[in-house]
């Protein structure tokens, strides 16, 4: 071990850590049931977003999970309130609350929804020492009046990254979405529905499988080196 460090000069050899598989299996795992937060995009009456929305809720809740879903009716827009906003701090508190997300979002002029955005922009990257996303499952879905369309889910699956969450490899993308659902708002049977609950399906087998090992499996090399130099430079300043 210590002839390969040798050939890595930049490497800062005691902040470096060979990964460990026994890290990987939690001595004692979790047994409350798996909490979920989920999102939808639109504020319409028969909002489709929010009718599939409560489709994966249904669905989650039959598997097991304890399931929270967020109405983003009087958010304000990101900046436009403070931070102690009713609104803002439900949103808040249930993304801290939760272990995995769904978001769901219409695509509007090829896009996800401004109200899906806000939602996400009130979330924070950090919030002191927390990170209320870092390590949670997500799952991305979308509804579109057309043909089928992946650019909602895309995009979607680019913040859940930037918001360092573990996004499932399936997800869900219901076309004419006004066909799906029936008056009670029920989504009628199909090969769509079916996706639903395969996405459904994988967001709890990873979120059981990830969730109390999240911490190590999002420590990073870079991080540990920042705080050792952040700590160093305290420490330094306390003792001039």
């Amino acid at each position: 071990m210590s002839h390969h460090l040798s050939d890595l000069p930049n490497l800062q050899t005691e902040l470096f850590q060979q990964p460990d598989i026994s890290q990987l299996r939690p001595a004692s795992p979790s047994q409350h049931p798996p909490r979920f937060l989920l999102l939808y995009g639109s504020l319409r009456e028969r909002s489709y977003s929010k009718l599939l929305t409560l489709e994966a809720a249904r669905l989650l809740t039959a598997m097991g999970a304890d399931v929270k879903v967020f109405d983003p009716k009087d958010l304000p827009l990101p900046d436009g309130a403070p931070e102690d906003h009713p609104k803002v701090r439900e949103l808040r508190e249930l993304t801290l609350w939760a272990e995995g997300m769904v978001w769901c979002s219409p695509e509007r002029h090829g896009a996800m929804t401004g109200i899906m955005k806000a939602q996400i922009d009130w979330i924070p990257l950090n919030s002191g020492a927390i990170r209320p996303t870092q390590g949670k499952t997500l799952a991305v879905m979308e509804v579109s009046g057309g043909s089928q369309s992946f650019n909602a889910v895309n995009q979607l699956r680019i913040l859940g990254r930037w918001m360092r969450m573990l996004t499932i490899p399936n997800q869900s993308s219901v076309p004419k979405a006004f066909l799906e659902f029936d008056d009670a708002g029920r989504m009628k049977p199909s090969a769509y529905y079916d996706r639903v609950v395969d996405v459904m399906e994988e967001l709890m087998k990873f979120t059981l499988l990830t969730r109390d090992i999240a911490p190590y499996l999002v420590d990073r090399y870079s991080e540990r080196k920042e705080s050792a130099e952040a700590l160093s430079k305290r420490v330094n300043q306390r003792s001039i």
